[in-house]
């Protein structure tokens, strides 16, 4: 599994035209799912997603996490992370999982999000996304769990 976060002031994804998910300062998550992911690689994604260090303490520094700020968490589908861009000049998408197995398993992310996490978001499945924000910093971060 892929995620590449961004923390945000403000983030919001709209489907022709109507906004289907909003959160105001926290962190935006384009994921994607691989071949092979599954229950583990989601509840190790949620942990990274909602711990990782990258929200500014009392003294400024990047030492607190989405858990510690209480901030708002939007989850957004986005197969073409999984990209294999090794060759030529178009991308190669036979290393992202498959729809079904896609939407399975970044619906268990969603499920155990809003179970852990207050103000969880997410854009919606297979749609075409328009997705705004404003990133904070910028600071922006690619992760992977195997």
């Amino acid at each position: 599994m892929i995620a590449l976060i961004q923390r945000v002031e403000s983030a919001r994804v709209d489907v022709e035209g109507e906004t289907v998910g909003a959160i105001g300062a926290g962190l935006l998550a384009l994921v994607a799912v691989e071949p092979g992911d599954g229950e583990a690689q989601c509840v190790r994604m949620l942990e990274r997603l909602r711990g990782y260090r990258i929200f500014a303490d009392a003294e400024g520094k990047m030492n607190l996490g989405l858990a510690d700020t209480g901030g708002g968490l939007l989850l957004v589908s986005q197969f073409t992370l999984a990209a294999d861009t090794r060759k030529g000049m178009r991308p190669s998408f036979t290393t992202a999982a498959p729809p079904e197995q896609g939407r399975r398993w970044f619906d268990r992310l969603v499920e155990l999000g809003r179970m852990a996490h207050p103000g969880v978001e997410t854009g919606r499945f297979g749609a075409h996304m328009k997705v705004h924000l404003i990133n904070d910093g910028p600071v922006t971060f690619h992760l992977e769990v195997r």
